[in-house]
Protein backbone atom coordinates (compact mmCIF):
# COMPACT_ATOMS: atom_id res chain seq x y z
CA UNK A 1 0.00 0.00 0.00
CA UNK A 2 3.16 2.05 0.85
CA UNK A 3 4.40 1.63 -2.38
CA UNK A 4 1.48 2.27 -4.01
CA UNK A 5 0.99 5.42 -2.62
CA UNK A 6 4.54 6.51 -3.37
CA UNK A 7 3.51 5.69 -6.97
CA UNK A 8 0.33 8.08 -6.98
CA UNK A 9 2.26 10.09 -5.09
CA UNK A 10 4.84 10.92 -8.07
CA UNK A 11 2.69 10.68 -10.88
CA UNK A 12 0.22 13.19 -9.12
CA UNK A 13 3.03 15.69 -8.52
CA UNK A 14 3.54 16.46 -12.58
CA UNK A 15 -0.09 16.13 -13.34
CA UNK A 16 -0.83 19.01 -10.79
CA UNK A 17 2.26 20.96 -12.02
CA UNK A 18 0.58 20.80 -15.24
CA UNK A 19 -2.22 21.68 -14.11
CA UNK A 20 -1.83 25.17 -12.61
CA UNK A 21 0.67 25.96 -16.09
CA UNK A 22 -2.56 25.34 -17.87
CA UNK A 23 -4.52 27.28 -15.26
CA UNK A 24 -1.80 30.36 -15.42
CA UNK A 25 -1.72 30.12 -19.14
CA UNK A 26 -5.44 30.51 -19.56
CA UNK A 27 -5.33 33.57 -17.21
CA UNK A 28 -2.71 35.01 -18.95
CA UNK A 29 -4.10 34.48 -22.59
CA UNK A 30 -6.47 37.02 -24.14
CA UNK A 31 -9.93 35.47 -24.08
CA UNK A 32 -12.09 35.57 -27.45
CA UNK A 33 -14.62 36.83 -25.58
CA UNK A 34 -13.26 38.98 -23.65
CA UNK A 35 -15.58 42.08 -22.70
CA UNK A 36 -13.91 44.31 -25.19
CA UNK A 37 -13.62 47.94 -24.41
CA UNK A 38 -10.68 50.25 -25.60
CA UNK A 39 -8.01 48.66 -23.53
CA UNK A 40 -9.30 45.57 -24.88
CA UNK A 41 -8.93 47.11 -28.32
CA UNK A 42 -5.63 49.00 -28.34
CA UNK A 43 -4.32 45.98 -26.42
CA UNK A 44 -4.93 43.22 -29.25
CA UNK A 45 -3.81 46.19 -31.93
CA UNK A 46 -0.68 46.13 -30.40
CA UNK A 47 -0.30 42.71 -30.29
CA UNK A 48 -2.38 41.70 -33.59
CA UNK A 49 -3.22 44.79 -35.40
CA UNK A 50 -7.08 43.71 -35.82
CA UNK A 51 -8.99 43.88 -33.27
CA UNK A 52 -12.90 42.82 -33.26
CA UNK A 53 -15.33 43.64 -30.24
CA UNK A 54 -17.36 40.44 -29.16
CA UNK A 55 -20.56 42.46 -29.93
CA UNK A 56 -19.48 42.86 -33.82
CA UNK A 57 -18.60 38.67 -34.02
CA UNK A 58 -22.07 37.99 -35.67
CA UNK A 59 -21.01 40.41 -38.77
CA UNK A 60 -17.10 40.12 -38.50
CA UNK A 61 -16.18 36.20 -37.70
CA UNK A 62 -12.95 35.33 -36.17
CA UNK A 63 -11.78 33.17 -38.88
CA UNK A 64 -12.21 36.94 -41.22
CA UNK A 65 -9.96 38.54 -38.35
CA UNK A 66 -7.00 36.32 -38.47
CA UNK A 67 -7.19 36.00 -42.28
CA UNK A 68 -6.56 40.24 -42.34
CA UNK A 69 -4.35 39.88 -39.55
CA UNK A 70 -2.28 37.54 -41.10
CA UNK A 71 -2.53 39.48 -44.40
CA UNK A 72 -1.63 42.65 -42.32
CA UNK A 73 1.38 41.06 -41.03
CA UNK A 74 2.67 40.01 -44.40
CA UNK A 75 2.70 43.37 -45.44
CA UNK A 76 4.80 44.61 -42.20
CA UNK A 77 2.74 47.88 -42.76
CA UNK A 78 1.81 50.07 -39.56
CA UNK A 79 -2.05 49.17 -40.88
CA UNK A 80 -4.52 48.79 -37.26
CA UNK A 81 -8.29 47.84 -38.25
CA UNK A 82 -10.84 47.99 -35.66
CA UNK A 83 -13.92 46.91 -36.13
CA UNK A 84 -16.32 47.89 -33.12
CA UNK A 85 -20.15 48.45 -32.46
CA UNK A 86 -21.56 52.14 -32.83
CA UNK A 87 -21.80 52.28 -29.03
CA UNK A 88 -20.36 53.29 -25.69
CA UNK A 89 -17.19 53.66 -25.12
CA UNK A 90 -16.56 53.54 -28.97
CA UNK A 91 -17.75 57.25 -29.08
CA UNK A 92 -18.18 59.01 -32.86
CA UNK A 93 -15.68 61.77 -31.81
CA UNK A 94 -13.41 60.11 -29.63
CA UNK A 95 -12.88 56.75 -31.23
CA UNK A 96 -9.51 57.41 -33.27
CA UNK A 97 -7.99 59.79 -30.89
CA UNK A 98 -8.77 57.04 -28.20
CA UNK A 99 -7.83 54.18 -29.90
CA UNK A 100 -4.42 56.25 -31.35
CA UNK A 101 -3.35 57.30 -27.81
CA UNK A 102 -3.66 54.36 -26.43
CA UNK A 103 -2.03 52.22 -28.87
CA UNK A 104 0.86 55.10 -29.32
CA UNK A 105 2.43 53.79 -32.86
CA UNK A 106 2.27 56.32 -35.89
CA UNK A 107 0.50 54.18 -39.01
CA UNK A 108 -3.16 53.94 -40.67
CA UNK A 109 -5.83 53.43 -38.20
CA UNK A 110 -9.66 52.40 -39.97
CA UNK A 111 -12.46 51.57 -37.62
CA UNK A 112 -15.38 49.89 -38.66
CA UNK A 113 -18.14 51.51 -36.06
CA UNK A 114 -21.76 49.95 -36.52
CA UNK A 115 -22.43 50.35 -40.70
CA UNK A 116 -19.69 52.58 -41.39
CA UNK A 117 -15.92 52.52 -42.06
CA UNK A 118 -13.20 55.42 -41.55
CA UNK A 119 -9.85 55.62 -41.31
CA UNK A 120 -7.22 58.07 -40.11
CA UNK A 121 -3.59 58.35 -40.56
CA UNK A 122 -0.62 59.87 -39.33
CA UNK A 123 1.19 61.99 -42.05
CA UNK A 124 4.57 60.38 -42.14
CA UNK A 125 2.33 57.24 -42.94
CA UNK A 126 0.36 58.56 -45.90
CA UNK A 127 -0.26 61.82 -47.54
CA UNK A 128 -3.15 64.25 -45.88
CA UNK A 129 -6.53 62.95 -46.66
CA UNK A 130 -5.12 59.73 -48.75
CA UNK A 131 -6.42 57.31 -45.63
CA UNK A 132 -9.88 58.96 -46.03
CA UNK A 133 -10.17 58.87 -49.65
CA UNK A 134 -8.74 54.69 -49.66
CA UNK A 135 -11.58 53.95 -47.07
CA UNK A 136 -14.50 55.62 -48.87
CA UNK A 137 -13.31 53.47 -52.20
CA UNK A 138 -13.42 50.66 -50.58
CA UNK A 139 -16.73 50.32 -48.95
CA UNK A 140 -18.43 51.86 -52.38
CA UNK A 141 -17.00 49.21 -53.77
CA UNK A 142 -18.17 46.60 -51.48
CA UNK A 143 -21.29 48.13 -49.58
CA UNK A 144 -22.10 46.79 -46.58
CA UNK A 145 -19.59 43.57 -46.89
CA UNK A 146 -17.31 44.45 -44.21
CA UNK A 147 -15.18 41.36 -44.57
CA UNK A 148 -14.40 42.48 -48.77
CA UNK A 149 -14.18 46.29 -47.71
CA UNK A 150 -11.10 45.97 -44.96
CA UNK A 151 -9.89 43.62 -47.36
CA UNK A 152 -9.84 46.10 -50.19
CA UNK A 153 -8.53 48.87 -47.78
CA UNK A 154 -5.11 47.27 -46.78
CA UNK A 155 -4.28 46.17 -50.20
CA UNK A 156 -4.63 49.57 -51.38
CA UNK A 157 -3.39 51.12 -48.66
CA UNK A 158 -0.15 49.19 -47.76
CA UNK A 159 1.55 49.65 -51.32
CA UNK A 160 1.74 53.24 -50.16
CA UNK A 161 2.17 53.04 -46.03
CA UNK A 162 5.51 53.97 -45.10
CA UNK A 163 6.77 52.40 -41.65
CA UNK A 164 6.70 48.57 -40.08
CA UNK A 165 3.98 46.88 -38.99
CA UNK A 166 4.19 46.00 -34.98
CA UNK A 167 6.36 43.04 -34.98
CA UNK A 168 8.96 45.27 -36.71
CA UNK A 169 8.22 47.84 -33.88
CA UNK A 170 8.08 45.25 -30.58
CA UNK A 171 4.62 46.67 -29.63
CA UNK A 172 6.02 50.57 -29.40
CA UNK A 173 9.54 50.14 -29.20
CA UNK A 174 11.23 51.16 -32.79
CA UNK A 175 12.88 49.08 -35.31
CA UNK A 176 16.32 51.01 -34.24
CA UNK A 177 15.82 49.94 -30.46
CA UNK A 178 15.61 46.18 -31.44
CA UNK A 179 18.07 45.88 -34.37
CA UNK A 180 20.84 47.93 -32.88
CA UNK A 181 21.40 46.24 -29.59
CA UNK A 182 21.61 42.91 -31.57
CA UNK A 183 23.87 44.39 -34.08
CA UNK A 184 26.27 45.50 -31.35
CA UNK A 185 26.58 42.36 -29.52
CA UNK A 186 27.24 40.38 -32.71
CA UNK A 187 29.82 42.77 -33.81
CA UNK A 188 31.00 43.29 -30.45
CA UNK A 189 29.57 46.43 -30.28
CA UNK A 190 32.82 48.77 -31.22
CA UNK A 191 32.37 49.12 -35.03
CA UNK A 192 28.23 49.66 -35.59
CA UNK A 193 29.04 51.65 -32.75
CA UNK A 194 31.30 54.01 -33.91
CA UNK A 195 29.15 54.40 -37.64
CA UNK A 196 26.30 54.98 -35.86
CA UNK A 197 27.95 57.81 -34.05
CA UNK A 198 29.48 59.11 -36.56
CA UNK A 199 26.34 59.22 -38.81
CA UNK A 200 24.24 61.11 -35.93
CA UNK A 201 27.18 63.89 -35.89
CA UNK A 202 26.88 64.03 -39.18
CA UNK A 203 23.52 64.89 -39.56
CA UNK A 204 23.61 67.14 -36.20
CA UNK A 205 26.54 69.28 -37.96
CA UNK A 206 23.91 69.32 -41.31
CA UNK A 207 21.36 70.10 -38.98
CA UNK A 208 23.19 73.15 -37.37
CA UNK A 209 24.48 74.29 -40.79
CA UNK A 210 20.89 74.39 -42.43
CA UNK A 211 19.87 76.31 -39.46
CA UNK A 212 22.86 79.07 -39.79
CA UNK A 213 21.97 79.19 -43.31
CA UNK A 214 18.07 80.15 -42.84
CA UNK A 215 19.08 82.22 -39.80
CA UNK A 216 20.10 85.16 -41.62
CA UNK A 217 17.13 84.79 -44.15
CA UNK A 218 14.75 84.83 -41.26
CA UNK A 219 16.24 87.18 -39.22
CA UNK A 220 16.49 89.52 -42.56
CA UNK A 221 12.25 88.67 -42.25
CA UNK A 222 12.14 89.32 -38.74
CA UNK A 223 14.23 92.67 -39.28
CA UNK A 224 11.93 94.15 -42.26
CA UNK A 225 8.42 93.39 -40.39
CA UNK A 226 9.67 95.28 -37.51
CA UNK A 227 10.78 98.15 -39.21
CA UNK A 228 7.00 98.11 -41.24
CA UNK A 229 5.74 98.11 -37.21
CA UNK A 230 8.24 101.36 -37.31
CA UNK A 231 6.94 103.09 -39.87
CA UNK A 232 3.37 102.46 -38.71
CA UNK A 233 1.80 106.20 -38.13
CA UNK A 234 -0.35 104.25 -35.53
CA UNK A 235 -1.16 105.56 -32.15
CA UNK A 236 -3.61 103.23 -30.01
CA UNK A 237 -4.34 106.38 -27.88
CA UNK A 238 -5.37 108.76 -30.40
CA UNK A 239 -9.02 109.74 -30.57
CA UNK A 240 -9.50 108.26 -34.13
CA UNK A 241 -8.15 104.98 -33.01
CA UNK A 242 -11.18 102.52 -31.76
CA UNK A 243 -10.95 99.29 -30.22
CA UNK A 244 -11.05 96.82 -33.33
CA UNK A 245 -8.12 99.09 -34.73
CA UNK A 246 -6.17 98.62 -31.52
CA UNK A 247 -7.17 94.69 -31.67
CA UNK A 248 -5.09 94.59 -34.68
CA UNK A 249 -2.49 96.55 -33.44
CA UNK A 250 -1.56 94.32 -30.30
CA UNK A 251 -2.04 91.28 -32.83
CA UNK A 252 0.57 92.32 -35.18
CA UNK A 253 2.72 93.23 -31.85
CA UNK A 254 2.33 89.79 -30.67
CA UNK A 255 2.65 88.12 -33.90
CA UNK A 256 6.36 90.22 -33.77
CA UNK A 257 7.36 89.19 -30.42
CA UNK A 258 6.11 85.51 -31.35
CA UNK A 259 8.50 85.31 -34.49
CA UNK A 260 11.39 86.54 -32.56
CA UNK A 261 10.73 84.11 -29.71
CA UNK A 262 10.25 81.28 -32.35
CA UNK A 263 13.62 81.82 -34.12
CA UNK A 264 15.22 82.07 -30.60
CA UNK A 265 14.08 78.51 -29.70
CA UNK A 266 14.83 77.31 -32.78
CA UNK A 267 17.23 74.54 -32.90
CA UNK A 268 16.84 72.99 -36.58
CA UNK A 269 15.66 74.09 -39.65
CA UNK A 270 11.91 72.82 -39.06
CA UNK A 271 11.51 74.97 -36.22
CA UNK A 272 11.30 78.28 -38.63
CA UNK A 273 8.28 77.27 -39.64
CA UNK A 274 5.97 78.75 -36.69
CA UNK A 275 8.35 82.21 -37.20
CA UNK A 276 6.80 82.60 -40.88
CA UNK A 277 3.88 81.52 -39.76
CA UNK A 278 3.87 84.54 -37.24
CA UNK A 279 5.22 86.97 -39.80
CA UNK A 280 2.45 85.89 -42.65
CA UNK A 281 0.08 86.57 -39.59
CA UNK A 282 0.92 90.03 -38.71
CA UNK A 283 1.35 90.89 -41.94
CA UNK A 284 -1.97 90.37 -42.47
CA UNK A 285 -3.14 92.06 -38.94
CA UNK A 286 -1.39 95.21 -40.62
CA UNK A 287 -3.40 94.93 -43.86
CA UNK A 288 -6.60 94.86 -42.50
CA UNK A 289 -5.04 97.80 -40.06
CA UNK A 290 -4.42 99.76 -42.60
CA UNK A 291 -7.80 99.27 -44.17
CA UNK A 292 -9.58 100.21 -41.13
CA UNK A 293 -7.67 103.29 -41.05
CA UNK A 294 -8.53 103.95 -44.76
CA UNK A 295 -11.84 103.14 -44.43
CA UNK A 296 -11.63 100.31 -47.16
CA UNK A 297 -13.46 97.23 -47.26
CA UNK A 298 -11.20 95.05 -45.72
CA UNK A 299 -8.66 92.49 -47.35
CA UNK A 300 -9.44 88.98 -48.37
CA UNK A 301 -7.09 86.49 -46.28
CA UNK A 302 -4.80 85.57 -49.54
CA UNK A 303 -1.21 83.92 -49.55
CA UNK A 304 1.77 86.35 -48.97
CA UNK A 305 3.40 87.68 -52.13
CA UNK A 306 4.97 84.10 -54.37
CA UNK A 307 8.20 86.66 -55.34
CA UNK A 308 9.02 87.71 -51.62
CA UNK A 309 6.62 87.25 -48.61
CA UNK A 310 7.71 90.37 -47.60
CA UNK A 311 5.91 92.39 -49.52
CA UNK A 312 2.91 91.18 -47.97
CA UNK A 313 -0.47 89.46 -48.44
CA UNK A 314 -1.22 88.95 -51.89
CA UNK A 315 -3.99 90.87 -53.90
CA UNK A 316 -4.62 88.75 -56.94
CA UNK A 317 -3.25 85.51 -58.67
CA UNK A 318 -1.18 86.04 -61.69
CA UNK A 319 0.38 83.87 -64.74
CA UNK A 320 3.68 83.74 -64.58
CA UNK A 321 7.03 80.89 -65.62
CA UNK A 322 10.36 80.62 -63.86
CA UNK A 323 13.01 80.87 -66.50
CA UNK A 324 13.12 77.51 -68.69
CA UNK A 325 10.15 76.57 -66.68
CA UNK A 326 6.07 76.13 -67.39
CA UNK A 327 3.58 78.92 -66.78
CA UNK A 328 1.31 78.88 -63.47
CA UNK A 329 -0.43 81.14 -61.75
CA UNK A 330 1.02 82.56 -58.25
CA UNK A 331 -0.46 84.52 -56.06
CA UNK A 332 1.03 88.43 -56.29
CA UNK A 333 1.21 91.47 -54.47
CA UNK A 334 0.17 94.54 -56.21
CA UNK A 335 3.69 96.27 -57.14
CA UNK A 336 4.78 92.94 -58.94
CA UNK A 337 1.08 92.24 -60.33
CA UNK A 338 1.78 96.06 -62.25
CA UNK A 339 5.66 94.91 -62.72
CA UNK A 340 3.92 91.61 -64.72
CA UNK A 341 1.02 93.54 -66.53
CA UNK A 342 4.15 95.73 -68.12
CA UNK A 343 6.12 93.23 -68.87
CA UNK A 344 8.84 93.93 -66.12
CA UNK A 345 10.40 90.98 -64.07
CA UNK A 346 9.44 90.56 -60.25
CA UNK A 347 10.93 91.24 -57.81
CA UNK A 348 12.12 87.92 -56.48
CA UNK A 349 13.54 87.04 -53.13
CA UNK A 350 17.02 85.70 -53.17
CA UNK A 351 18.84 83.88 -50.80
CA UNK A 352 22.58 82.86 -50.18
CA UNK A 353 24.05 79.69 -51.35
CA UNK A 354 27.10 77.88 -52.04
CA UNK A 355 26.65 79.07 -55.81
CA UNK A 356 25.91 82.29 -54.80
CA UNK A 357 22.17 84.43 -54.32
CA UNK A 358 19.21 82.27 -55.48
CA UNK A 359 15.85 82.49 -55.45
CA UNK A 360 14.44 80.56 -52.64
CA UNK A 361 12.57 78.11 -54.42
CA UNK A 362 16.06 76.80 -55.71
CA UNK A 363 18.12 77.42 -52.57
CA UNK A 364 17.71 73.66 -51.51
CA UNK A 365 15.35 71.67 -48.89
CA UNK A 366 16.16 73.44 -45.64
CA UNK A 367 13.98 76.25 -46.99
CA UNK A 368 10.63 74.10 -47.13
CA UNK A 369 9.74 74.64 -43.56
CA UNK A 370 10.30 77.99 -44.20
CA UNK A 371 8.08 78.42 -47.38
CA UNK A 372 5.86 76.45 -45.58
CA UNK A 373 5.09 78.65 -42.58
CA UNK A 374 4.20 81.21 -45.34
CA UNK A 375 2.19 79.55 -47.50
CA UNK A 376 1.41 76.28 -45.68
CA UNK A 377 -1.84 77.25 -44.75
CA UNK A 378 -3.49 77.74 -47.25
CA UNK A 379 -4.91 75.59 -50.05
CA UNK A 380 -5.03 72.98 -47.63
CA UNK A 381 -1.02 72.71 -46.98
CA UNK A 382 -0.64 71.63 -51.03
CA UNK A 383 -0.72 75.68 -51.79
CA UNK A 384 3.01 75.62 -52.07
CA UNK A 385 3.72 72.68 -54.19
CA UNK A 386 1.86 73.01 -57.01
CA UNK A 387 3.46 76.70 -57.64
CA UNK A 388 6.55 75.18 -57.29
CA UNK A 389 6.34 72.53 -60.09
CA UNK A 390 10.07 71.84 -61.99
CA UNK A 391 12.31 74.14 -58.86
CA UNK A 392 14.34 72.52 -56.62
CA UNK A 393 12.59 73.16 -53.76
CA UNK A 394 8.96 71.60 -55.55
CA UNK A 395 10.21 68.23 -56.34
CA UNK A 396 11.32 68.38 -52.47
CA UNK A 397 7.86 68.92 -51.57
CA UNK A 398 5.92 66.78 -53.88
CA UNK A 399 7.48 63.88 -51.90
CA UNK A 400 5.36 61.65 -49.45
CA UNK A 401 8.06 62.62 -47.34
CA UNK A 402 7.60 66.60 -47.35
CA UNK A 403 4.60 66.64 -44.84
CA UNK A 404 6.51 65.02 -42.18
CA UNK A 405 9.93 67.11 -43.05
CA UNK A 406 7.34 70.67 -42.82
CA UNK A 407 6.62 70.14 -39.85
CA UNK A 408 10.04 69.08 -38.28
CA UNK A 409 8.79 65.81 -37.23
CA UNK A 410 11.61 62.81 -37.14
CA UNK A 411 9.15 60.09 -37.23
CA UNK A 412 7.26 58.17 -39.91
CA UNK A 413 4.79 55.68 -39.94
CA UNK A 414 5.75 52.83 -37.40
CA UNK A 415 7.54 54.61 -35.13
CA UNK A 416 5.92 54.77 -31.28
CA UNK A 417 4.77 58.16 -30.12
CA UNK A 418 2.22 57.57 -27.13
CA UNK A 419 -0.28 60.11 -27.34
CA UNK A 420 1.88 63.03 -28.31
CA UNK A 421 -0.14 64.02 -31.48
CA UNK A 422 -2.17 66.71 -32.81
CA UNK A 423 -5.22 65.17 -32.05
CA UNK A 424 -7.27 68.36 -33.32
CA UNK A 425 -6.55 67.59 -37.10
CA UNK A 426 -8.53 64.26 -36.25
CA UNK A 427 -11.81 66.08 -37.61
CA UNK A 428 -14.97 65.33 -35.90
CA UNK A 429 -16.63 62.18 -35.82
CA UNK A 430 -18.75 59.43 -37.72
CA UNK A 431 -21.56 61.00 -39.68
CA UNK A 432 -23.96 58.38 -40.31
CA UNK A 433 -23.17 58.82 -43.84
CA UNK A 434 -21.72 55.67 -44.68
CA UNK A 435 -18.28 55.81 -43.90
CA UNK A 436 -15.36 57.00 -46.09
CA UNK A 437 -14.66 60.77 -46.43
CA UNK A 438 -16.64 63.21 -44.26
CA UNK A 439 -15.54 63.46 -40.80
CA UNK A 440 -16.32 66.83 -40.06
CA UNK A 441 -13.26 68.01 -40.17
CA UNK A 442 -9.75 67.51 -40.78
CA UNK A 443 -8.57 64.32 -42.69
CA UNK A 444 -5.24 63.16 -40.27
CA UNK A 445 -3.74 62.73 -36.97
CA UNK A 446 -1.84 65.72 -37.82
CA UNK A 447 2.02 66.47 -38.16
CA UNK A 448 2.92 65.79 -34.42
CA UNK A 449 0.78 62.44 -34.54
Amino acid sequence: MRTLARRRSRSAGPAALVAVLLGLLLLLAPAASAAGGLDDAAAALKQGQVYVDPAMTSRFSQSQADALTEKIRKTDKPIFIAVVPAADPYGANTVFPDLRTKVGIAGVYGIWRGDQFQARSDRGALPTGSAERIAGASVRSHPGDIDAALNDFVDTAAPQVKGHGVNSTSGGISTAAVVVPLALLALAGTGVFLLFRRSKKRKEEQRRAELAQLRRVVDEDITAFGEELDRLDFNPGAPAADDVQRADYAHALDSYERAKRSMDEAKGPGDVKPVTEALEDGRFALATLDARRERRPLPERRPPCFFDPRHGPSVQDADWAPAGGAARTVPVCRADADRLATGQDPEIRTVPTEHGPQPYWNAGPAYGPWAGGYFGGFGGGGLLPGLLVGTMLGSMMSSPAYGASLDGSGYEGGDYSGGDFNSGDFGGGFDGGGGGGDFGGGGDFGGGF
